[in-house]
């Protein structure tokens, strides 16, 4: 009886071992909750068998109790969220050698995944394996689910890979999701396609989640497999399947498809729509976008923001501003205005329609602006031609602490570039390096460029040959810049270079054919042509045209026609260059047949075209046509004269004798002339020895380029060839006292491939002796037939023979003779001069056609020289 009145556990364990959810019934031994009823069997004895058979089956249920109050303990601590005294409740258990029931689990589990806490999962995870409780069906799920949650993928597919029996669809597609949110589409796919070898049924979860797949990685074939099991399974009339399938088969660019499953499902969401509209902007049909979006508000389906973030592209392709108005007074009344994704489309769409007003007002309108609507405002602004806008939006956004990303550095580089914008470029370029962004591949590209068409070539190169990959822009970007900067051998010598490393495209070869044109390299030129009809690229309008390009500053006029016929679709380029090629051979009537083929075939001209036109009639004498086309691109076409068309017509009139009516056309000008307006006017006193006029233009020249050497050269030859002998000495001691330095004339001609220089007085060539006995002999024979050498054009202060020794020197006449003794009879020989030719190797060029019977066709800086049979085709007009 001593025992009948046991201690009360108050007296014997501290309170803190007790836990406030547990009943006046349950009382701890020993870490363990047992019933009131276990109380009474430890305390009273066993006295016989019976009662040892009732104390085993009171035992079971005992234990039967004890894991049911520890599991029932366990969901309370997770409800509260108290889940470090859940594990330690299970841990206690474990201890005590039984365990808790599957509902436990999941709960701790639940909670450590919707807690993110790893370790505590870990833990009960440790607990699962060591006592032994089976890792399969809800727990086995419930597991991964917490390894997924708490972002260890690894060891929750290593747990489901390790499950006896995989039936349950829902762990299938947890891994599916996951991976695909990874973007491991190749994975996902593999994990669907084990799911159907285990036997395991797919359901709209998991197909809308593997067509993602399938869509991303762009197999199309794939999707219209998993297609084929969608319609066997019968879940193709369920929406969600159905919205995936029009996003693979839109994505895969199979749009007919996807227009197949959009017309045949039962019923279509707002998401269906969506899809089918954005699916066409991305395939091309901004149309059938505006059609779809008719269709869908016609069905009662009202737009939500993805319509219209979908829709604004598709009008800004299509042009269709006034839908697009309409669609922005919609978003306004929705109150979905507000959305900042919107507003940048908005801001792209306003732009695209070249309504820049309405752009500026949205922008501006704007409470927050991220770097994509700085960067919409900025490429409109550039898209627009307004570079100086740019620029400016450019260093406000630096100024509102935004970080410019790569897309509106390149697009602010790019503003630069066309505005010629050096000195903003640099500092665009600093920003470059300092953020450490100059090894992108797209922001070194845009530099280039940049400083490309700043006519910086120098520090072109420098980021070229910094750059660690070059990938066919770099080399075409290079290239182009050489050639557009009147450096034509640099652009050939890497062009071979790129050839060693990386494949040409047909843009390298429209790089490349400026600079065999500007050297006039007719045999490599052809060498291109052959390339260019055998890689396929003739349908190239670019190509096509720099090939024409080439032929007619090649001096092979001829093919340049033939070839400008063959093609199909001629543009505005294509008929300027054949126009300024006839222009340039001295065709002028020829030119402006093409001119009036051009309009007859509804091209409409622009001001580049009438500056090749009005080239052509200086070039050929047609003064009345040259009035006639002047006024019709004023009046008719609404197109207003720039600098260069009132320099072609100063140069129309001066040509023709009309000094006086030139100068007085200059002062009537609404715009200030230049040094290009002048200099024509100057050069025809040149033409016309008008000492007088020729110094007036030539002070206006002056002033307006101090530093070009030209001007005061063709000054010097005006006095010389008035044998004003201090006139000349005065303005060559003030090219001395300004450092100015002549350009050397030089004359190139390309015989076998060879590319062979002469420099005017130079004896240095091989064949130098044979050059001159050839020129003796053939000025000997123009004596006896009567002919005086034009001892003006020597230009030097000397006796006769001294003269006409200077004159036979002149580099045109070398490269001339040169070719008659190293050509084959009957072939032309083409000559290039960087200068203009002079009176006297015209006369001689003339006489050798006749006397020797060749064909020469020699290209000064002005124009094309064709002698034949002791004619040239410039008639006097050079």
């Amino acid at each position: 009886m001593a025992l009948a009145a046991p201690l009360s556990t108050t007296s014997v364990l501290p309170s803190s071992r007790l836990h406030p959810f547990i009943g006046g019934r349950n009382w701890q031994h020993g870490g363990c909750l047992l019933p009131a009823s276990s109380r009474r069997s430890q305390l009273e004895p066993a006295s016989s068998g019976a009662r040892s058979r009732s104390c085993r089956a009171s035992a079971l249920v005992c234990l039967e109790e004890r894991k049911f109050d520890a599991s029932a303990e366990v969901a309370g601590l997770c409800e509260v969220g108290d889940l470090r005294s859940a594990v330690g409740c299970i841990s206690g258990a474990h201890f005590r050698g039984f365990q808790l029931d599957a509902a436990a689990y999941c709960s701790v589990l639940q909670l450590c995944a919707d807690l993110g806490s790893l370790e505590e999962g870990r833990k009960v995870h440790a607990m699962l394996c060591s006592s032994g409780f089976p890792i399969n069906g809800v727990v086995g799920s419930k597991l991964v689910f917490m390894y997924v949650r708490c972002g260890d993928l690894g060891e929750g597919r290593r747990v489901f890979d390790g499950f006896a029996s995989k039936t349950n669809n829902f762990t299938w597609n947890l891994l599916l999701n996951e991976y695909t949110k990874m973007g491991n589409y190749s994975e996902s796919i593999l994990l669907f396609n084990r799911m159907r070898e285990s036997g395991v049924n797919a359901n709209s979860h998991t197909l809308s989640c593997v067509l993602k797949c399938v869509g991303a990685l762009g197999r199309v074939q794939g999707g219209e497999q998993v297609h084929g099991y969608i319609l066997k399974l019968g879940f193709d009339s369920y929406v969600a399947v159905g919205n995936a399938l029009i996003a693979l088969y839109c994505k895969c660019r199979q749009i007919h498809s996807a227009f197949e499953v959009f017309d045949g499902m039962p019923e279509r969401d707002v998401i269906s729509w969506n899809s089918m509209i954005s699916g066409c902007a991305a395939n091309g049909l901004p149309i059938k976008c505006i059609e779809l979006l008719e269709e869908m508000w016609c069905s009662g389906i009202s737009m939500d923001l993805a319509t219209l973030v979908s829709i604004f592209p598709a009008c800004a392709e299509s042009g269709a501003l006034s839908q697009g108005m309409v669609l922005h007074g919609f978003a306004t009344k929705s109150g979905l205005i507000k959305e900042m994704t919107l507003n940048n489309v908005l801001l792209d769409f306003y732009s695209k329609c070249g309504n820049l007003g309405h752009a500026v007002k949205v922008f501006e309108k704007m409470s927050h602006r991220s770097v994509v609507t700085w960067t919409s405002m900025i490429s409109g602004h550039t898209r627009a031609g307004q570079f100086e806008e740019a620029i400016r939006l450019f260093r406000e956004m630096e100024s509102e602490g935004v970080a410019p990303d790569l897309f509106v550095i390149t697009s602010v580089l790019h503003a630069c570039a066309c505005n010629e914008s050096l000195e903003e470029g640099k500092r665009v370029h600093e920003y470059v390096t300092r953020r450490k962004l100059e090894k992108n591949l797209f922001v070194a590209n845009a530099l280039m460029d940049m400083y490309a068409k700043c006519g910086c070539m120098t520090a072109a190169k420098m980021i070229f040959e910094h750059m660690v990959v070059k990938d066919t822009v770099s080399w075409n970007t290079m290239i182009g810049g050489y050639s557009k900067n009147c450096l034509p051998n640099e652009a050939l010598t890497l062009f071979s270079e790129m050839q060693s490393q990386i494949r040409p495209n047909s843009v390298t070869i429209a790089c490349v054919l400026p600079a065999l044109a500007s050297l006039s390299f007719l045999d490599r030129g052809r060498e291109m042509h052959a390339h260019v009809l055998r890689m396929g690229w003739y349908c190239d309008g670019y190509v096509a045209n720099g090939l024409v390009d080439m032929y007619v500053k090649c001096g092979a006029l001829k093919l340049a026609r033939q070839l400008f016929d063959r093609i199909l679709v001629k543009d505005l380029v294509s008929w300027t260059v054949m126009i300024a090629g006839y222009g340039m051979h001295g065709h002028g009537r020829d030119a402006i047949a093409v001119f009036k083929e051009m309009q007859r075939s509804a091209i409409e001209p622009d001001g580049v075209s009438f500056i090749a036109i009005l080239y052509a009639c200086s070039h050929s004498g047609l003064v009345e046509e040259g009035w006639r086309f002047f006024n019709t691109m004023r009046y008719e076409y609404k197109i207003e004269p720039q600098l260069e068309h009132y320099a072609c017509m100063v140069d129309l009139l001066g040509r023709a004798g009309h000094l006086i009516e030139a100068y007085e056309f200059i002062q009537s000008m609404p715009i200030e002339p230049d040094s290009t307006v002048w200099g024509a006017l100057l050069f025809a006193c040149r033409i016309h020895r008008d000492v007088k006029l020729a110094e007036e233009a030539a002070d206006k020249v002056f002033a307006l380029e101090p530093e070009n050497t030209g001007y005061y050269v063709l000054l010097a030859n005006i006095y010389a060839e008035a044998e004003k002998w201090e006139a000349v000495k005065k303005l060559r001691e003030r090219i001395g006292s300004n450092r100015l330095r002549k350009k050397p004339g030089c004359s190139w001609i390309e015989v076998k491939s060879k590319v062979h220089i002469f420099v005017a007085g130079d004896k240095a060539h091989p064949q130098t002796k044979q050059v001159e006995l050839l020129l003796e002999n053939v000025m000997k024979k123009m004596k006896e037939e009567g002919y005086a050498p034009k001892l003006r054009y020597a230009l030097l202060r000397a006796d006769d023979m001294e003269k006409e020794e200077a004159l036979c020197g002149h580099s045109e006449k070398l490269a001339i003779a040169f070719g008659m003794l190293n050509s084959p009879r009957g072939k032309p020989i083409r000559v290039a001069k960087n200068l203009r030719v002079c009176g006297d190797c015209h006369e001689v060029a003339k006489f050798m056609s006749k006397a020797l019977g060749r064909e020469i066709i020699l290209r000064d800086s002005n124009r094309f020289h064709h002698f034949e049979d002791g004619r040239c085709s410039c008639r006097g007009y050079w």
